[in-house]
């Protein structure tokens, strides 16, 4: 997988073929070294949750500042994790390049289908499109979108945004509730969360996890310090699993050392789909001596939502899917 593969699965998940996969690190030391296990769960979360004020102005968790003259009406998502939070705030984006809408817990399909697609995809979003909308805020990922914030420049308010862990996406939460005016349903959708994860934390499972991604052999392995559905897993079950600091893909060699009891597999795929990655990495002679498998253990997901949404809702199906399965 290369650089920029790796790089896109971290904050956008979309592809795996022709260096649009992206990825998480995996194992400490060299490729094939098992590795520790990572950190432990910490602290419990708390349930409190502080009021938030409505405001014309936030600067957000990264320090990056945006002002508005009124509260936004229409907003476009170049990021799943957008998506997430109106449907957390009771609104609905007014155009859209991600396909998280569709799942059940969020609009369905049939609604799904009535909000406008931008065209060129998560990499390359069509400004002209975009601004098609009249939109009062676009909200892409920093480090795929930042690069279209000059053509936006005095047409509409670019945000970048750049979730590195749950409590990022609840901060983005908070802030798109104080400058929509929808304080209160920013305050239920965090506490929801913060309660699913502080009941999830009171039932923590010994048994081992890992989230696998990919399309075919050279999958990559997530990991608590670069993936946002990966780092509730310290909290809910054993993940031992860390990043290595450096890009790669892994074998089946790793994941059969760490003795895994759930395995939790993200399909993705580049255009029409080719069948799951399960089923293709079953075709190697380890597969079936990993515990996951020969357990029935292995968990194919929705990787809209595991590895695209990274929002209190997306989170929140992580949890339940994830707390099941470990059971």
């Amino acid at each position: 997988m290369p650089r920029t593969a790796l790089r896109v699965r971290r904050w956008a998940a979309i592809a795996v073929l022709g260096g649009l996969l992206a990825g998480c690190g995996a194992t400490g030391g060299e490729s094939g070294t098992p590795a520790e296990p990572a950190a432990g769960a910490g602290p419990r979360t708390s349930t409190e949750v502080q009021p938030i004020k409505a405001a014309s102005e936030i600067t957000d968790a990264k320090g990056v500042t945006v002002s508005l003259d009124k509260p936004p009406q229409k907003i476009v998502c170049l990021v799943a994790l957008c998506d997430d939070i109106l449907v957390e705030l009771g609104m609905t984006p007014t155009a859209t390049n991600s396909a998280v809408l569709a799942h059940p817990e969020f609009l369905g399909k049939e609604k799904a289908a009535k909000v406008p697609v931008v065209p060129g995809g998560f990499l390359s979003p069509e400004v002209e499109a975009i601004l098609s909308h009249r939109p009062d805020l676009v909200i892409g990922l920093e480090d795929t979108h930042g690069k279209l914030a000059p053509a936006l420049k005095g047409a509409t308010t670019f945000w970048p945004v750049q979730p590195g862990s749950w409590k990022d996406s609840v901060g983005y939460l908070r802030d798109l509730a104080a400058l929509t005016g929808r304080t209160e349903e920013g305050e239920k959708a965090e506490k929801t969360f913060r309660a699913r994860l502080a009941k999830a934390e009171e039932a923590r499972s010994d048994k081992t996890a890992l989230i696998i991604f990919g399309s075919d052999e050279n999958f990559g392995v997530a990991t608590p310090e670069t993936d946002v559905a990966a780092g509730l897993f310290p909290k809910i079950s054993h993940y031992p699993w860390k990043s290595r600091g450096v890009d790669g893909s892994y074998s089946l060699e790793e994941i059969l050392a760490r003795d895994v009891d759930v395995l939790f597999v993200e399909t993705l795929s580049f255009g029409a789909p080719d069948g799951k990655l399960s089923d293709k990495l079953a075709e190697n002679p380890l597969w079936s001596r990993i515990p996951a498998v020969k357990n029935g253990k292995v968990i194919e997901v929705d990787s809209e939502v595991w590895a695209k949404g990274r929002g209190t809702r997306s989170l929140g199906v992580v949890l339940d899917e994830a707390t099941a399965a470990l059971r």
